[in-house]
């Protein structure tokens, strides 16, 4: 009888101790220690987590009220050195959905998306450490096979983007260059013959260009032409307002 009692005594104090671990402020008025927040005016679970002075560090669970029910939507592996965290997000059954890198609400380095868990990646693409599209982009279609290939430089369409049919041939070939068509650009069939090509300048068809059947020209137009208006320092001005 004595060891029982004993037992619950341990039992009652280290739930006790337990409970005033959650939720506890350091000296400096900072989170420190396990915690753990819910939904207003619910029982719900919203978050869960440690600190460490005011730092997260470990894993962080995010949950949604659902139906009246807590469910996982995003996990973050935090860094102890800095504000970095490995991040997955969860669809409402579970599935992973997507996963990357975050440092503090900007995404950097890859990111991978998924349509059905991780074993059906549908986009891959990279971010710089402001947060914007850097490097190459590629969709998938569901069956593995590329859909498109783009390059972005600091969050804007730069360089070559390339679209592929279901079986591999290239359907589309432009270039970009700060966000705005300028550069080649070509058309394909879908057997992969070119049927048209031609040159964008500044977002706009300039120059020659070429229409193609089965192989064959068939037709040229010149888009050739002097705007009244001319790109400086990334604004349009009207050429008669420069000095000469």
């Amino acid at each position: 009888m004595k060891k029982v009692i004993i037992t619950l005594l341990v039992l009652v104090v280290y739930n006790l101790g337990f409970s005033q671990a959650i939720n506890q402020l350091d000296e400096n008025g900072k989170r420190h220690g396990i915690w753990k927040k819910k939904f207003k005016n619910t029982d719900i679970l919203r978050y869960e987590g440690a600190f460490s002075h005011g730092k997260e560090i470990g894993v962080f669970k995010f949950y949604k009220n659902i139906r009246k029910k807590a469910v996982l939507t995003a996990s973050k592996e935090f860094n102890e050195s800095d504000n970095k965290a490995n991040v997955k997000f969860f669809t409402e059954r579970g599935t992973l959905l997507s996963e990357g890198q975050m440092d503090g609400k900007l995404y950097i380095g890859k990111w991978k998306y998924y349509k059905g868990g991780p074993d059906k990646l549908i986009t891959v693409e990279n971010y710089n450490d402001k947060g914007n599209l850097e490097g190459e982009r590629i969709v998938y279609y569901p069956n593995g096979q590329i859909a498109e290939k783009k390059n972005y430089l600091d969050g804007k369409l730069d360089g070559v983007s390339i679209w592929f049919s279901r079986d591999n041939i290239v359907l589309k070939e432009f270039t970009y260059a700060n966000g705005e068509l300028h550069g080649l650009a070509k058309s394909y069939s879908p057997k992969g013959d070119l049927i048209v090509e031609g040159t964008y300048k500044q977002g706009k068809k300039h120059g020659i260009w070429k229409y193609y059947e089965n192989g064959k020209l068939t037709e040229e137009k010149d888009y050739t032409y002097k705007s009244k208006y001319v790109k400086v320092n990334n604004k349009y001005v009207k050429r008669s307002s420069l000095k000469n």
